[in-house]
């Protein structure tokens, strides 16, 4: 099979690609001008089985073409398109621009379940972005060997509260608690420079009165009706990092819903800060008093 991949930043893309070649599928790549790492084009250099189209955001109607002409029937979006980028100042073609005055919201759930309702009517169907890589999602449990404590266990299930209303709305899936306060929610930014701007508010108190702790709990969940065919949660090297920079020690993420990239590298750089990570099942809330 022909697959064709959407890709947009991040390490993501590469994985996904690594894992269609194993499986012998050919790969055709519609990387992104504003997002995609040049990295791409010298990977399908030593692979005769990768071929690489550039394109600007806003070109809908050559990315349908790219994928006729090639015979590509199944697609699969890869990497973060930053939300800021979806909505700034990208010429959008008059496919997209239809499709863009035809949103009942511009949040980027219903744009990109409109961009894969007409991918569907011109023959091309958006599969799960996670159909080749089921082994990278986080299962149920403490990922580390350190446990979240107590408090962190009470930040966990009152941050998913929050996060689980956040993301019912499409606005973000990340929400950084420090003593069942929420110091900071994710929008169009995106989860690391939400958590860097928790870390900035938390030095902010350095020094004065604050009933806050001062080590950060971050909570990022799916959103909850998820379509696995984009947006959907990742995590890796480069959000622990973040999260030491901004003195956080506790990550919580979704079990089966949330992609870690690393896992090696991520568990043991964790370890190293005194960082807990941990996946939660779904169903876990408040009222259960973080049974986990």
């Amino acid at each position: 099979m022909k697959l064709g991949l959407i890709a947009g930043n991040g390490r993501f893309p590469f994985l996904l690609l690594d894992a269609a070649r194993a499986e012998g599928h050919a790969v055709v790549v519609a990387a992104i001008k504003e997002e995609t790492d040049p990295e791409i084009d010298r990977r399908a250099a030593a692979d005769s089985g990768i071929t690489v189209y550039w394109l600007s955001l806003g070109e809908l109607s050559r990315l349908i073409e790219t994928f006729r002409k090639e015979g590509v029937s199944k697609a699969v979006m890869a990497g973060q398109v930053k939300h800021k980028q979806i909505f700034s100042a990208i010429r959008p073609d008059w496919r997209l621009a239809k499709l863009l005055l035809n949103l009942r919201t511009r949040s980027t759930d219903m744009l990109l379940g409109a961009v894969a309702k007409v991918l569907s009517d011109e023959g091309i169907e958006l599969i799960s972005s996670t159909s080749l890589l089921e082994p990278l999602l986080a299962q149920e449990g403490v990922l580390t060997a350190r446990e979240p404590s107590d408090e962190e266990r009470k930040n966990i299930a009152y941050g998913r509260e929050v996060a689980r209303a956040l993301a019912g709305f499409d606005i973000g899936q990340t929400v950084v608690v420090a003593a069942q306060a929420c110091v900071a929610v994710e929008a169009m930014e995106g989860t690391d420079a939400t958590i860097e701007r928790a870390g900035r508010l938390m030095h902010s108190l350095e020094g004065g009165a604050s009933t806050l702790e001062r080590h950060l709990t971050v909570v990022k969940i799916a959103k909850p009706n998820q379509d696995m065919r984009f947006d959907v949660p990742v995590i890796g090297i480069a959000t622990v990092e973040t999260m030491i920079r901004a003195g956080a020690s506790c990550l919580s993420v979704e079990a089966s819903r949330t992609l870690l990239f690393d896992r090696e590298a991520v568990l043991s750089r964790a370890a190293e800060a005194g960082i807990a990570i941990v996946a939660t099942p779904q169903s876990i809330s408040a009222s259960d008093g973080a049974s986990f």
